[in-house]
Formats: structure tokens, C-alpha cells, sequence
């Protein structure tokens, strides 16, 4: 403001002072790119620019003499007169932006500079007044505005959440956005989980973290796309992750990603309906034979890590041939119906039942010891036998001989179940209702039942 001041006092004088700063007062006066005015203490017109009608619109003429609030909106409460009283009263400068209108009535938006300048102490204050039209800059930055609260509005409205993350050198994960979407998730914002990604992050399974920590890990290495799906606990349940996002490296070292969170709990649900159903004999609700051997197989993974041996025992029901030509298909499936739901009444939940086919099944104690095998296994002897059917007015009833085998920690699942099946033969051939194995001629035999 000093050196305007002190190039207005240039201008004003002419060719007094040293030819340098004379020049700067006329290469201001002659070139400034706006419109630039000289008001007296009562806001009138005395000088201005010779470009002022081409950056105005108002002629000089139009103007000198009058006052310069004419060219507000608003001449009498417009927020040029309101400006132009404040450098008066407080001496001192004002800066801001003014709707100004032209003298053919369009309006435009000028930046505007009133600055106080007094040419000896106690003497009238003038005003030097410059502006510049910014109506075009105002209205791409409105533009602008609108296009982001539009693109704003759509990205609220993505089934899922926008991100930005940031891993910097130590591997410390960030927020830098997120999208309304994540709202969608019980108690977070897109503004906590900016202040701290444990918001989120900390709500990730603890079986599942390091997984997707080391998924992060190896993006940020490969800079390959990311995707991993993960789950996040809250109080109303578990929630399905599946995340996407192309990676970047900064030149600081720090590794960015851009990609998509989306919810996909009810596909995992169907999911796994969809496999139950794949996994599950119709009849009976049992695991079918590649269910058993798929997850019969993880169970023998982990009990080879632990260095242990798992039961396994083969079941059939005895003379069911027998059942099915004398009372029928129908009677022979409501037998099979009431053999699968007894046996897993007194199974555990997490052991393994299925239907191998036809009238055999297989099953597959966890966690137990040969001589804790023989007792559950008989206590499901035992309630086979005291099932009870109603078949058109008569009561049938039948049994079940089981084959048990040690499923060693090197051993395959189909030695075991034939280790099973020829103790099952065994228990036939001793006289059926009964239990043989893991050692040839080992038995818990209980007579024989009804069948």
C-alpha cells in the first residue's frame, strides 16, 4: 500500500521527484489491467485510468465529477458505499470483492482495492480505488463449487466407501479420505476414521489382521492391485470387507492407495448357504462324502501340528435292506432321518457327521482319545437302538454297528476309513449292534438288537 501511495503522490505531481519513480505513476496509470479512480473525501470521481471505460464500462465522463458508489448495485446501502465510509472514518485500507454494475446494466464482479492517502497532516483524505473485473474467475470457481458438491452428492450415493491410504516408511497406515459411504458401518465417520485409521482397523478380526496387513505389505512391494476381503466386528455382528485399490509410490517413500471398500455380508451369507447346501446330504442334513473329506482334512491339519490322532468310526445301519422291502422307501427314509438326528444329539457340534451313501456314515471325533471315542461312540449305539418309528400303526425299530480307526498324524483319510470299514465288517460279522476297533479283535460288543 506504501509504494501505490507513494506512486498516486508520483502521478499527481507530475515530473517532480526522480525520473524512476515518475515512471512507475505513469506505467501504473497507463497499464494497470483494471479500472483505477481518485476520490476526494466525499467519495466523488476527480481522476481515472485511461483505461477505465474498457475494464469499467462507464465512460469517464460518465463518472468525473459524480460520485463513485453510482456504480454500485445498491448506490445508497451497497456494500461499496459501506467501504468506501470505513476508509473514511477509520483511515484505514479496505480490500475485498464488489458486484458493480456496467452502464448497460450487466453486472460483474470487480476485486477491489480502496486505499486512504493524505497529502499533509490534517488535509482531507483522498481515496485511490483500483479494481479488476473477476466475474469469470467467480463464476468458474461457482462452477466449480457445483460440479464438486455434484460429484460429492454422487460419490454418497456409491454402494460403498471411496478411500485414499497411506502407508508412510514404518509402515503406519492412514485415512487421507473416505466417503460418506463408510457411515453405513455402526459408529464411524469418514472425519474419526481420518483422525485415526484404528477406528476401523481396530474393528478387523484379530484372525484376519495380520492377513491384511501382509496383503497391504505385498501391494506396497509389487505395487500389484490390491484386493482382500476381511471381516470387522461390531456389536450387531460381523461384517464382510472386500477391498480394492491401485497402489502409487511417492517419491518420499510413502505408498498410496485409491480403491473401493464394499460390504459384502449378505454375498458371504449366501455364500455359505450356497455351500452348506453343496456340502449337506438332502435326506438326512449330514455332511456329504466331499464335505467330510474337505473339512476332514483341515481337522487332520491341525491336529498333525499339534501331534495328535483323531478318531474316526464308519456306521451302518444293520438288515436296512431288510427295513426298506418290508415297510417301504418311505419308512426306510424316516429311518435314516431319525438315525442322522440321534447321532447328532450325541455328537459334539464341532464333530464331523456325514453320509457316505445309502445306509453308511462316516464320523470324525475332534480332539478325543481313542478310549473317549468308545464312549461317545457307545452312547450313540445305545440311542439308536431305543429309537423308536411308527410305521402304519406298527413300531419298528433298528440298529447300528460301527468300525472304529486311528487317523495317525502322517496318515491318509482314505487309509483311515478303510482302517474303519473293516472293523465295520468285523462288527457285522460278529453279530451287528456293535462297536470294533482301532485293534483287530478289540470290541465293545452289546448283543444284538431288534433288527
Amino acid at each position: 500500500m506504501k509504494r501505490l501511495r507513494e506512486a498516486w503522490q508520483q502521478w499527481r505531481v507530475g515530473a517532480q521527484g526522480s525520473r524512476s519513480s515518475a515512471g512507475l505513476g505513469q506505467l501504473l496509470r497507463d497499464h494497470y489491467p483494471g479500472a483505477v479512480m481518485r476520490l476526494d473525501h466525499e467519495g466523488v470521481v476527480r481522476e481515472v485510468n485511461p483505461g477505465f471505460e474498457r475494464h469499467a464500462g462507464h465512460a469517464p465522463e460518465q463518472l468525473l465529477g459524480q460520485r463513485a458508489v453510482l456504480i454500485d448495485i445498491d448506490p445508497l446501502h451497497g456494500e461499496f458505499a459501506r467501504a468506501l465510509a470505513h476508509c473514511l472514518a477509520t483511515r484505514q485500507p479496505w480490500q475485498g470483492v464488489l458486484l458493480c454494475r456496467r452502464a448497460d446494466g450487466s453486472l460483474m464482479h470487480q476485486s477491489t482495492v480502496i486505499q486512504p492517502l493524505e497529502e499533509r497532516p490534517g488535509a482531507p483524505l483522498q481515496l485511490l480505488v483500483m479494481q479488476r473485473d473477476v466475474t469469470g474467475m467467480r463464476e468458474r470457481g461457482l462452477q466449480d463449487r457445483m460440479l464438486l458438491s455434484r460429484l460429492e452428492g454422487t460419490l454418497s450415493r456409491v454402494p460403498g466407501v471411496l478411500f485414499r491410504l497411506r502407508q508412510d516408511a514404518e509402515g503406519r497406515l492412514e485415512f487421507l479420505y473416505l466417503s460418506e459411504g463408510v457411515k453405513a458401518l455402526p459408529g464411524l465417520t469418514p472425519d474419526l476414521v481420518m483422525d485415526s485409521a484404528e477406528r476401523l482397523l481396530g474393528r478387523v478380526l484379530p484372525e484376519d489382521r495380520q492377513r491384511l496387513v501382509t496383503s497391504l505389505t505385498q501391494s506396497a512391494v509389487s505395487l500389484e492391485p490390491w484386493h482382500h476381503e476381511f471381516r470387522l466386528g461390531f456389536t450387531d455382528g460381523i461384517r464382510w470387507l472386500e477391498g480394492r485399490a491401485l497402489p502409487q509410490r511417492r517419491r518420499e517413500g510413502d505408498t498410496l492407495w485409491d480403491g473401493l471398500l464394499i460390504d459384502i455380508t449378505e454375498r458371504k451369507r449366501v455364500e455359505q448357504r450356497v455351500q452348506r447346501l453343496v456340502g449337506t446330504d438332502m435326506l438326512t442334513g449330514a455332511l456329504n462324502r466331499r464335505a467330510f473329506f474337505e473339512q476332514g482334512e483341515a481337522v487332520q491339519a491341525r491336529a498333525r501340528r499339534q501331534g495328535q490322532r483323531v478318531p474316526v468310526a464308519m456306521l451302518d445301519l444293520d438288515h436296512f435292506k431288510r427295513l426298506n422291502d418290508t415297510y417301504g422307501h418311505a419308512a426306510g427314509d424316516r429311518a435314516l432321518q431319525a438315525f442322522a438326528m440321534t447321532c447328532r444329539d450325541c455328537l459334539r457340534p464341532y464333530d464331523l457327521f456325514a453320509r457316505i451313501g445309502g445306509e453308511e456314515f462316516a464320523v470324525m471325533l475332534v480332539d478325543s482319545e481313542p478310549h473317549e471315542a468308545l464312549a461317545i461312540l457307545e452312547r450313540l449305539r445305545l440311542a439308536v437302538a431305543a429309537i423308536e418309528l411308527d410305521v402304519e400303526g406298527r413300531t419298528i425299530g433298528f440298529t447300528v454297528s460301527l468300525g472304529l480307526a486311528i487317523l495317525e498324524p502322517e496318515a491318509s483319510l482314505d487309509a483311515v476309513l478303510a482302517l474303519a470299514d473293516q472293523a465295520l465288517y468285523r462288527a457285522k460279522h460278529e453279530g451287528r449292534n456293535r462297536i470294533c476297533g482301532p485293534v483287530e479283535g478289540a470290541s465293545l460288543a452289546s448283543g444284538t438288537g431288534p433288527a
